[in-house]
């Protein structure tokens, strides 16, 4: 099945000169969905985690279906103020100004192998930090797997895990 198919391109999104890669029309069409998640599925596994990390908001969307096909837990990783309860944060430089992630504390057991999910890897800058936050909570990342990969943006570069993508633009 070809997956770039029924995602929609939207150009000049969220700002002009952006083409944005929008997964709702993915996620509205129940066999690529399905087939989208099983080919998650079949990569992440290889890495045998204990956990499934996902990271605000879109990157909850894929890894919550694929911990439940692992039958792995799944952890939450968000911006500033949005989890209950006490928090681990970890502030990054994005390309205007600052940002940060948070994890609750106990979300993640020390030594717990980790493979974090997102819909997309662009520059690679959310990413990075999400593994640089669950390795601050003792969490051994194997992975970082996504959707959606703009090769061409170099994000897989940034990140000192493996990588998985299902879906590659290269230009």
């Amino acid at each position: 099945m070809d997956l770039k198919r029924v995602i929609r391109n939207i150009p000049d999104f969220p700002k002009p000169g952006i083409l944005f890669y929008d997964i709702s029309t993915l996620l509205a069409d129940a066999p690529a969905w399905k087939e989208t998640v099983r080919r998650l599925a079949n990569r992440v596994r290889a890495y045998q985690p204990d956990l499934l990390v996902g990271i605000e908001s879109r990157g909850f969307l894929s890894a919550a279906p694929l911990a439940v096909e692992l039958g792995l837990g799944f952890a939450m990783i968000r911006k500033r103020g949005k989890l209950p309860g006490t928090t681990i944060g970890h502030d990054y430089a994005l390309e205007y100004g600052e940002d940060r992630v948070e994890i609750q504390a106990d979300a993640v057991k020390h030594g717990q192998r980790v493979v974090l999910l997102d819909d997309l890897l662009a520059t690679g800058g959310t990413a990075a930090a999400g593994i640089t936050l669950l390795r601050s909570v003792g969490a051994e990342v194997v992975s970082a797997a996504f959707i959606i990969e703009l090769a061409f943006l170099r994000g897989r570069e940034r990140l000192d895990v493996a990588v998985d993508s299902i879906i590659t633009y290269d230009e």
